[in-house]
């Protein structure tokens, strides 16, 4: 089975961070970046396939500038197979342009399965999967925690609120990963000093003109400082004054 897995390139949202002086991006300055949490459970996923096959490709490809190189080595040192990097001096805001990118490098590879994450957790717009199976004219099944196979069939599982589904459809296909179908492994020495003889290809990306543009980007107000106004019984009534009157909440 032929694989290819889209994944990107992300900071770590974990820490405190700036608004670039541009009031259009994240200041990269001392930030870690790392392979989004959800595209790396779409990588395990593949790799897991694979090794259940025992045979088949995983290719990684992400969209961006040279230190999206870093992003797919990782990748391949986890035990992708090869790397295809679409090359662009920024990603664009507009998922429409870069799932067009990615379906003019997917359309004529051969591949029975092409995976992301459900969203990648810096824009969290989890559209580009499900356009990229629109532009290839595949079926798409979104945000799935369970993936099985019955000969040229994928039967997935999706959770719900309260609830789950179990779909099917035939290969090619298009999917999106949740969380819970995986954990990321860990890339050992050996496939890390594996990674750096494997294949990376290096592509302009055929990117259109946007559609969506991101006009200003900020952070949210800083939270006024709570209060504490007493303990025990005897204070509920004017808490609820307070949450009538003040915080307006009720």
């Amino acid at each position: 089975m032929k694989i290819a897995v889209c994944i990107k390139r992300v900071p770590d949202m974990d820490v405190r961070f700036k608004i670039a002086p541009s009031g259009k991006a994240v200041d990269e300055t001392g930030l870690k970046f790392d392979i989004s949490d959800f595209d790396g459970y779409a990588v395990e996923a593949a790799l897991q396939i694979k090794e259940k096959l025992n045979a088949g490709e995983v290719v990684v490809i992400s969209l961006g500038p040279d230190v999206v190189q870093e992003t797919l080595r990782k990748a391949m040192s986890m035990g992708a197979d090869r790397a295809v990097q679409l090359k662009a001096d920024t990603v664009p805001a507009d998922s429409f342009a870069i799932a067009s990118a990615l379906a003019a490098e997917l359309k004529d590879g051969g591949y029975d399965l092409i995976m992301f994450g459900r969203m990648s957790i810096d824009t969290a717009h989890g559209a580009t999967g499900a356009m990229t199976a629109e532009l290839l004219g595949l079926p798409v099944v979104n945000a799935i925690s369970k993936l099985e196979f019955d000969g040229r069939t994928a039967k997935m599982r999706r959770e719900l609120e309260g609830a789950y589904e179990l779909v099917e459809c035939a290969l090619p296909a298009v999917v999106t990963i949740d969380e819970g179908i995986a954990r990321p492994r860990y890339p050992s020495l050996k496939g890390i000093m594996a990674a750096k003889k494997k294949p990376l290809d290096t592509k302009p990306a055929q990117l259109p003109a946007p559609r969506l543009s991101l006009d200003t980007l900020a952070l949210p107000p800083e939270r006024a400082a709570g209060r504490i106004i007493g303990e025990g019984s005897a204070v509920v009534p004017e808490l609820v004054r307070l949450l009538k009157e003040e915080a307006k909440v009720l």
